[in-house]
Protein backbone atom coordinates (compact mmCIF):
# COMPACT_ATOMS: atom_id res chain seq x y z
CA UNK A 1 0.00 0.00 0.00
CA UNK A 2 2.58 2.42 1.51
CA UNK A 3 6.45 2.70 0.16
CA UNK A 4 8.60 4.59 1.51
CA UNK A 5 12.09 4.49 -0.33
CA UNK A 6 15.67 6.23 0.74
CA UNK A 7 13.66 9.12 2.01
CA UNK A 8 15.51 12.70 2.86
CA UNK A 9 12.94 15.42 3.58
CA UNK A 10 12.95 17.87 6.58
CA UNK A 11 12.19 21.47 6.52
CA UNK A 12 13.74 24.69 4.87
CA UNK A 13 17.59 23.93 4.34
CA UNK A 14 17.48 20.74 6.95
CA UNK A 15 17.03 17.13 6.11
CA UNK A 16 15.71 15.31 9.49
CA UNK A 17 15.36 12.21 7.27
CA UNK A 18 18.42 10.69 5.78
CA UNK A 19 17.27 7.86 4.02
CA UNK A 20 14.41 6.19 5.55
CA UNK A 21 12.84 3.32 3.97
CA UNK A 22 9.46 1.44 5.12
CA UNK A 23 6.50 0.02 3.72
CA UNK A 24 2.46 -0.58 4.69
CA UNK A 25 1.00 -3.49 3.89
CA UNK A 26 -2.71 -3.60 2.85
CA UNK A 27 -4.91 -3.35 6.12
CA UNK A 28 -1.28 -3.31 8.31
CA UNK A 29 -1.23 -0.92 12.22
CA UNK A 30 2.97 -0.07 11.78
CA UNK A 31 4.51 1.49 14.25
CA UNK A 32 7.03 4.37 14.23
CA UNK A 33 9.57 4.43 17.35
CA UNK A 34 12.03 6.93 18.18
CA UNK A 35 12.94 9.94 21.08
CA UNK A 36 12.07 13.44 20.34
CA UNK A 37 13.85 14.64 17.21
CA UNK A 38 14.37 11.43 15.73
CA UNK A 39 12.33 12.13 12.24
CA UNK A 40 9.02 10.46 13.84
CA UNK A 41 7.06 13.91 13.41
CA UNK A 42 8.88 14.70 10.16
CA UNK A 43 8.34 11.76 8.59
CA UNK A 44 4.22 11.57 8.46
CA UNK A 45 4.67 15.15 7.87
CA UNK A 46 6.55 14.05 4.47
CA UNK A 47 4.04 11.33 3.44
CA UNK A 48 1.03 13.97 3.43
CA UNK A 49 2.67 16.64 1.50
CA UNK A 50 3.73 18.90 3.97
CA UNK A 51 7.40 18.49 4.35
CA UNK A 52 9.11 18.65 0.79
CA UNK A 53 10.76 15.47 -0.14
CA UNK A 54 14.12 16.39 -1.19
CA UNK A 55 15.35 12.62 -2.54
CA UNK A 56 13.95 9.14 -2.56
CA UNK A 57 10.61 8.25 -3.03
CA UNK A 58 7.33 7.96 -1.32
CA UNK A 59 4.19 5.89 -3.18
CA UNK A 60 0.95 4.54 -2.17
CA UNK A 61 -1.45 2.17 -4.19
CA UNK A 62 1.39 2.09 -6.98
CA UNK A 63 1.02 6.04 -7.16
CA UNK A 64 4.31 8.12 -7.15
CA UNK A 65 3.35 10.96 -4.19
CA UNK A 66 6.59 12.17 -3.49
CA UNK A 67 5.70 15.91 -4.80
CA UNK A 68 1.94 15.49 -4.33
CA UNK A 69 0.07 18.86 -2.53
CA UNK A 70 -1.73 17.84 0.74
CA UNK A 71 -4.66 18.07 -0.57
CA UNK A 72 -3.47 15.51 -3.68
CA UNK A 73 -2.28 13.25 -0.68
CA UNK A 74 -5.73 13.34 0.88
CA UNK A 75 -7.63 12.89 -2.17
CA UNK A 76 -5.44 9.31 -2.38
CA UNK A 77 -6.76 8.21 0.91
CA UNK A 78 -3.92 8.94 2.97
CA UNK A 79 -5.12 11.11 5.68
CA UNK A 80 -3.32 12.58 9.10
CA UNK A 81 -4.32 12.93 12.65
CA UNK A 82 -1.52 15.75 13.45
CA UNK A 83 0.25 16.09 17.24
CA UNK A 84 -1.43 18.38 19.09
CA UNK A 85 -4.84 17.61 17.62
CA UNK A 86 -4.83 21.06 15.64
CA UNK A 87 -8.66 21.67 16.24
CA UNK A 88 -10.47 24.63 15.73
CA UNK A 89 -11.49 25.37 18.66
CA UNK A 90 -14.26 28.29 18.79
CA UNK A 91 -16.36 25.45 16.20
CA UNK A 92 -18.49 23.39 17.15
CA UNK A 93 -17.53 19.43 17.74
CA UNK A 94 -20.39 19.01 14.12
CA UNK A 95 -18.26 21.98 12.27
CA UNK A 96 -14.86 20.49 13.20
CA UNK A 97 -16.23 17.23 11.66
CA UNK A 98 -17.88 18.37 8.81
CA UNK A 99 -14.38 20.09 7.87
CA UNK A 100 -12.74 16.58 7.60
CA UNK A 101 -15.27 15.99 4.83
CA UNK A 102 -14.38 19.01 2.98
CA UNK A 103 -13.45 17.08 -0.18
CA UNK A 104 -17.17 15.40 -0.09
CA UNK A 105 -19.83 17.07 -2.12
CA UNK A 106 -22.28 14.31 -1.59
CA UNK A 107 -24.61 15.57 1.62
CA UNK A 108 -26.06 12.02 1.99
CA UNK A 109 -22.45 10.75 2.21
CA UNK A 110 -21.14 13.14 4.27
CA UNK A 111 -24.20 12.55 6.66
CA UNK A 112 -23.47 8.82 6.64
CA UNK A 113 -19.77 8.91 7.58
CA UNK A 114 -20.82 11.29 10.02
CA UNK A 115 -23.44 8.46 11.38
CA UNK A 116 -20.54 6.07 11.18
CA UNK A 117 -18.06 8.46 13.82
CA UNK A 118 -20.64 8.80 15.77
CA UNK A 119 -21.12 5.32 16.42
CA UNK A 120 -17.43 5.08 16.91
CA UNK A 121 -17.41 8.08 19.24
CA UNK A 122 -20.68 8.37 21.16
CA UNK A 123 -19.39 11.19 22.94
CA UNK A 124 -18.76 13.25 19.78
CA UNK A 125 -22.98 13.12 18.90
CA UNK A 126 -23.09 14.05 22.87
CA UNK A 127 -21.04 17.30 22.90
CA UNK A 128 -22.11 17.98 18.99
CA UNK A 129 -23.20 21.48 19.67
CA UNK A 130 -20.42 21.92 22.08
CA UNK A 131 -17.52 24.24 21.39
CA UNK A 132 -14.49 21.90 20.56
CA UNK A 133 -12.32 24.09 23.51
CA UNK A 134 -14.48 23.49 26.04
CA UNK A 135 -14.12 19.20 25.10
CA UNK A 136 -11.51 17.36 27.71
CA UNK A 137 -7.70 16.25 26.03
CA UNK A 138 -9.13 12.80 25.18
CA UNK A 139 -12.51 14.09 23.94
CA UNK A 140 -10.54 16.26 21.44
CA UNK A 141 -8.06 13.26 20.64
CA UNK A 142 -11.34 11.26 19.73
CA UNK A 143 -12.64 14.67 17.89
CA UNK A 144 -9.26 14.76 15.77
CA UNK A 145 -9.63 11.20 14.72
CA UNK A 146 -13.56 11.47 13.80
CA UNK A 147 -12.19 14.25 12.10
CA UNK A 148 -9.89 12.01 9.53
CA UNK A 149 -12.26 9.24 9.65
CA UNK A 150 -14.69 11.87 7.79
CA UNK A 151 -12.69 11.82 4.96
CA UNK A 152 -12.98 7.89 4.25
CA UNK A 153 -8.87 7.06 5.17
CA UNK A 154 -8.08 3.92 3.48
CA UNK A 155 -4.35 4.92 5.29
CA UNK A 156 -4.24 6.76 8.61
CA UNK A 157 -1.72 8.41 9.75
CA UNK A 158 -1.40 9.11 13.83
CA UNK A 159 1.31 11.49 15.11
CA UNK A 160 1.98 11.29 19.00
CA UNK A 161 -2.05 10.44 20.03
CA UNK A 162 -0.96 9.41 23.37
CA UNK A 163 0.31 13.27 23.82
CA UNK A 164 -1.12 14.97 26.84
CA UNK A 165 -3.24 11.85 27.56
CA UNK A 166 -3.77 10.43 30.61
CA UNK A 167 -2.80 6.10 29.84
CA UNK A 168 -6.24 5.24 30.76
CA UNK A 169 -7.43 7.58 28.57
CA UNK A 170 -5.10 6.46 25.79
CA UNK A 171 -5.84 3.25 26.34
CA UNK A 172 -9.25 4.05 25.08
CA UNK A 173 -7.83 5.64 22.32
CA UNK A 174 -5.69 2.79 21.02
CA UNK A 175 -9.08 0.65 21.62
CA UNK A 176 -10.86 2.99 18.85
CA UNK A 177 -7.86 2.79 16.66
CA UNK A 178 -8.15 -1.07 16.72
CA UNK A 179 -11.92 -0.55 15.82
CA UNK A 180 -10.98 1.52 13.15
CA UNK A 181 -8.27 -0.62 11.06
CA UNK A 182 -10.97 -4.14 11.95
CA UNK A 183 -13.08 -1.55 8.95
CA UNK A 184 -10.37 -1.58 7.12
CA UNK A 185 -7.85 1.23 7.64
CA UNK A 186 -4.45 0.69 7.68
CA UNK A 187 -2.53 2.41 10.07
CA UNK A 188 0.75 4.24 10.58
CA UNK A 189 1.47 5.65 14.34
CA UNK A 190 4.10 7.19 15.58
CA UNK A 191 5.00 7.38 18.96
CA UNK A 192 7.48 7.49 21.78
CA UNK A 193 5.20 5.24 24.10
CA UNK A 194 6.61 2.61 22.61
CA UNK A 195 5.50 -0.47 25.07
CA UNK A 196 1.55 -0.26 23.91
CA UNK A 197 2.47 0.37 20.11
CA UNK A 198 4.55 -2.95 20.04
CA UNK A 199 1.41 -4.99 21.43
CA UNK A 200 -1.06 -3.38 19.06
CA UNK A 201 1.03 -3.20 15.78
CA UNK A 202 2.05 -5.96 13.47
CA UNK A 203 5.51 -4.45 12.40
CA UNK A 204 7.80 -1.34 13.93
CA UNK A 205 10.51 1.06 12.81
CA UNK A 206 12.86 2.24 15.07
CA UNK A 207 14.10 5.77 14.38
CA UNK A 208 16.97 7.34 15.69
CA UNK A 209 18.55 10.90 13.98
CA UNK A 210 16.42 10.52 10.93
CA UNK A 211 17.01 7.35 9.98
CA UNK A 212 16.13 3.18 10.35
CA UNK A 213 18.08 1.80 13.07
CA UNK A 214 16.80 -1.09 13.28
CA UNK A 215 12.54 -2.74 12.43
CA UNK A 216 10.94 -6.10 13.32
CA UNK A 217 7.70 -7.59 13.90
CA UNK A 218 6.37 -5.91 16.55
CA UNK A 219 5.68 -9.43 19.00
CA UNK A 220 9.97 -10.28 18.61
CA UNK A 221 11.04 -6.19 19.09
CA UNK A 222 8.88 -6.32 22.49
CA UNK A 223 11.63 -8.67 24.36
CA UNK A 224 14.66 -7.23 21.95
CA UNK A 225 17.34 -5.98 23.82
CA UNK A 226 18.23 -3.39 21.81
CA UNK A 227 15.33 -1.34 22.79
CA UNK A 228 14.61 -2.48 26.06
CA UNK A 229 16.17 -0.97 27.96
CA UNK A 230 15.81 2.16 26.06
CA UNK A 231 12.19 2.30 25.15
CA UNK A 232 11.04 0.03 27.82
CA UNK A 233 11.90 1.26 30.90
CA UNK A 234 10.06 3.28 33.66
CA UNK A 235 7.74 5.68 31.59
CA UNK A 236 7.44 4.26 28.17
Amino acid sequence: MLSVESLHSGYTGIDVLKGVSLAVADNAIIGVLGPNGAGKTALLRAISGLNPVRGGRISFAGTDISRASPDAVVRHGVIQVPQGRMLFGSMTVRENLELGAYLQTDGTAIEERLSLVHELFPVLRERSGLEAAYLSGGEQQMLALGRALMGNPRLLLLDEPSLGLAPKVFDTILERVRAIHAGGASILIAEQNARKVLRMAHHCYVLENGAVAFDGPASELLHDPRIEKTYLGAGH
